[in-house]
């Protein structure tokens, strides 16, 4: 492993304007590269700040690997056979080498190229189909082969997220006790095998005790709340400092939630080894440990983030998937659906998930390999039944009254306060991580993280609700409460008749009891708590999801509102509100019904999700007749939270980390012209070009070293400027280096030559070398005059790495896409720098 210094990016970052821009590394967003000093117990910082081990096989090795030697030298033996001269001019296009059309770390992928080169391998599929029994077998595997990888994915993530909610699980509940007649049983199913324990006390059995039983023999009394008090810091404390130490030992790109990398992966960006092996290993590993911890954190996320490393690490058994970047996307498309379907339980939302929130593209064929991948994922973790209700996700409840219409005006009150909470908390979050960037806060990730745990344990521990899960507390705020229900939620007193009852299983309203108030007071307290803490935790360096901590917030409140408003429905039956629909001894107002209306009002207002967010809400909880609450909520949401800002949570942490994400549902509406955002400016060198014909190997090479641009315009001769095609830097580069150990005479005088045909050559002179085939022959271009709208349509939709700016067929200038992401915060009065990368 190794670390990039801050003085390599300042050394590669401040670049001309010839060609298209090498991706820098790491300025003020990753300030955590640092020389390691005595006094930091870290280095690692963000993603891509870390300390990065790019060994890693997972991905297109780089130029110098052992195939790519063995290849040139059995290569250049071959043509060496016959005499001392070449047999035959090489020309990449006739003979492919290895890395030609592959790419480097943090550099964009060309989409149309991909996409070109997928449609000539299946153009020569089909061809050889007609040709033999056996090639037409092969195009039957190679079109069921992308099924194949769908229904892996759907397997292994389901098996990973079904042991991952298992031990997590286990280990939350270890932090209050352990069974006595297996350890690895976890409070429910240690209480399942006793014979003693009652519905009542359904969680109370001999076979489990606390820590305080066990040490000091008795579980009430100060001193036995003070053991299992400190008992449960003590467990809080190791589960985070485990889950940061191996975070920053083995996979620093384990840390957060990993969709703002995900989405940028998706639009075309490369990061090598963020969906590796090590990576999904630790992460699994980190995520059961971090949700054990007790932090306000949640598990979703992640998921999306270890389906995609299964989808990656899978993708490398096939080849069409493994050699083409833009087909591994729409494979890695499809994992993110299969994420949220297993951290919900929710196939199709995973699906809308997936489209609406972080696919850049997504065909049909994608939508019907992700619904496929969802429904085996779903089925997968409905196997292990990890949860052993015989459910997908651990608070699926069901109502039982119906909403009415007077309901609407609590239900978008709802969406306002998620609309509020989640522009507050998009900005407070991103303001703490902008300090941990900027402040040597960064600098000490373990002592960041073991101060938010112990904080969070200190405070949680005092109050039943946030003591538990936020799984938990979810699910014991949407329940509906009936007459065994022993919860402080469900403290009512009971009514003199208690035949009396509501619609179905459901108890008819009543009037809160002193149970109730001690169960709102402690939530108010813990709505409170939970709103600060998430802000400080989301962004540290464990994985930590964000959905269930703002459903949390959400459901709190919504508990609360619905509380109140059921109290105003009991004692206010007969005026014109509720009269009519709510009559004495009814069941009007459904308490948990407002918490989960609250829930996805707060988890839209973060995130801006909508279509996706409802569906996923619906399959929750298996209720057709509650979608227009959801749906009022979620809209009323987005507004409110837009009204303060268009970015969602992810988009603001990808801006925050400089990553050239060119963000589809913004608009772009300044009147700028290609003249104005193109390089070189008027007072810059000119644009570096190679002429078609003309120059040497050793000038070619001389270009390449004193420039850092990844790619090179072709022109046909520098007094014409006029344009003919393209080369990538890394192309050029393997091409002369293949070219100087096949063939022989290649040397630093020979020509390079760009032309169909190779020119004529002095009988003594050394032999051309022919580079037509590396070389893009359609390259996108516009006039000087296109509008940059335009320009960011086309680069939004073909998925455009660069494009050439033209005069009258000559050549002026280049586009790239870090060109209109820098052009786009010069506008919205951002800092252009920020983005980092290329």
């Amino acid at each position: 492993m190794f670390q990039f210094r801050v003085s390599w990016f300042r050394r590669h970052s401040d670049r001309g304007f010839g060609g298209m821009e090498n991706p820098g590394y790491c300025t003020g967003s990753f300030d955590g590269l640092h020389h390691p000093s005595d006094d930091d117990d870290d280095e690692m910082v963000d993603i891509a700040g870390a300390t990065l081990d790019f060994s890693s096989t997972d991905d297109v090795p780089p130029l110098s690997t052992g195939g790519y030697e063995e290849y040139s030298s059995s290569s250049s033996r071959a043509a060496g056979m016959n005499g001392n001269g070449p047999s035959k001019l090489v020309d990449p296009l006739e003979d492919p080498l290895p890395g030609v059309g592959t790419y480097e770390d943090f550099n964009t992928i060309d989409w149309v190229r991909e996409k070109s080169k997928d449609r000539d391998r299946h153009r020569e599929i089909t061809n050889k189909s007609r040709q033999s029994t056996v090639a037409l077998l092969h195009s039957v595997s190679d079109a069921f082969s992308g099924w194949l990888l769908m229904l892996l994915v759907g397997l292994m993530s389901g098996a990973l997220a079904g042991g991952i909610d298992i031990a997590a699980h286990w280990l939350t509940d270890m932090k209050g006790g352990v069974c006595l007649i297996g350890f690895w049983f976890n409070h429910e199913h240690c209480c399942w095998k006793s014979n003693e324990a009652t519905f009542q006390d359904r969680d109370r059995c001999p076979q489990w005790q606390s820590w305080a039983e066990l040490i000091t023999g008795t579980s009430e009394g100060a001193f036995a709340y003070i053991v299992n008090y400190l008992m449960y810091i003590f467990w809080a404390l190791l589960f985070s400092f485990l889950a940061v130490t191996l975070v920053r030992a083995f996979a620093p790109y384990a840390c957060g939630s990993g969709i703002p990398e995900i989405k940028t992966i998706l639009s075309g960006f490369i990061i090598r080894g963020y969906l590796g092996k090590w990576t999904l290993i630790i992460k699994t590993i980190t995520l059961v440990l971090a949700v054990s911890s007790g932090l306000s954190l949640g598990k979703e996320g992640p998921l999306v983030h270890v389906a995609c490393c299964c989808a990656n690490i899978l993708c490398h058994l096939f080849t069409k998937y493994r050699k083409n970047e833009a087909k591994r996307r729409e494979v890695l498309s499809a994992a993110a659906a299969v994420g949220v379907s297993v951290a919900f339980g929710a196939p199709i939302g995973g699906v809308l998930f997936s489209l609406e929130e972080v696919s850049y593209y997504f065909p049909l064929k994608t939508l019907w390999r992700s619904f496929f991948a969802a429904l085996v994922a779903a089925f997968t973790l409905r196997s292990i039944n990890p949860f052993g209700n015989s459910r997908l996700v651990l608070f699926y409840v069901e109502f039982h009254a119906p909403w009415h219409l007077v309901e609407l005006a609590p239900f978008v009150l709802l969406g306002i306060f998620g609309g509020l909470w989640g522009a507050l908390f998009i900005r407070a979050n991103i303001a703490w991580c902008r300090r941990r960037k900027t402040t040597r806060l960064g600098h000490y990730p373990v002592i960041e993280v073991l101060v938010v745990a112990a904080l969070t344990a200190l405070l949680a521990y005092p109050n039943s609700y946030t003591r538990m899960s936020g799984a938990e507390l979810i699910s014991e705020l949407f329940n509906d409460c009936s007459l065994l229900d022993s919860s402080q939620l469900c403290g009512y007193k009971q009514p003199a008749n208690t035949s009396e009852t509501g619609v179905g299983n459901s108890l008819a309203d009543r009037p809160a009891g002193a149970g109730l108030y001690t169960a709102l007071w402690q939530l108010a307290l813990a709505l409170v708590f939970k709103m600060m803490i998430t802000v400080i935790t989301f962004g540290m360096k464990v994985p930590s999801g964000l959905f269930i901590p703002s459903m949390a917030v959400g459901a709190i409140a919504g508990r609360l509102l619905g509380v109140g408003m059921e109290q105003l429905a009991y004692y206010n039956h007969d005026s014109f509100i509720f009269k009519g629909w709510c009559s004495p001894g009814a069941d009007c107002i459904t308490p948990g019904l407002y918490a989960m209306v609250g829930a996805a009002a707060c988890l839209g207002g973060v995130t801006r999700m909508t279509v996706s967010l409802v569906v996923i809400m619906f399959e929750l909880t298996g209720g057709l007749e509650y979608i227009v609450p959801l749906m009022a909520a979620t809209m009323t949401s987005k507004w409110v939270a837009d009204a303060f800002g268009r970015e969602g949570i992810y988009e603001a942490h990808i801006r925050l980390n400089g990553y050239p994400f060119l963000e589809p549902k913004e608009e772009f509406e300044h009147s700028s012209l290609t003249v104005d955002v193109m390089r070189p400016k008027r007072s810059d060198p000119a644009l570096a070009v190679l002429t078609q014909e003309g120059m040497t190997v050793g000038q070619v090479e001389a270009l390449v070293e004193s420039t850092h641009y990844s790619g090179f315009p072709v022109v046909v001769s520098q007094e014409s400027q006029r344009l003919v095609g393209f080369v990538l830097r890394r192309d050029l580069l393997i091409s002369i280096d293949n070219a100087r150990k096949r063939q022989e005479g290649v040397v630093s005088a020979s020509q390079v030559v760009f032309t169909e045909h190779a020119p004529s050559v002095a009988a003594d002179a050394p032999p051309p070398l022919r580079l037509r085939g590396i070389m893009d022959l359609s390259p996108f271009t516009v006039t000087d005059h296109t509008p940059m709208d335009i320009t960011v349509d086309i680069f939004r939709k073909l998925g455009l790495r660069q494009c050439l700016v033209t005069h009258n067929g000559r050549l002026l200038g280049i586009i790239t896409k870090k060109d209109i992401l820098k052009h786009m915060a010069q506008i919205a009065n951002r800092d252009p720098d920020s983005i980092l990368f290329n």
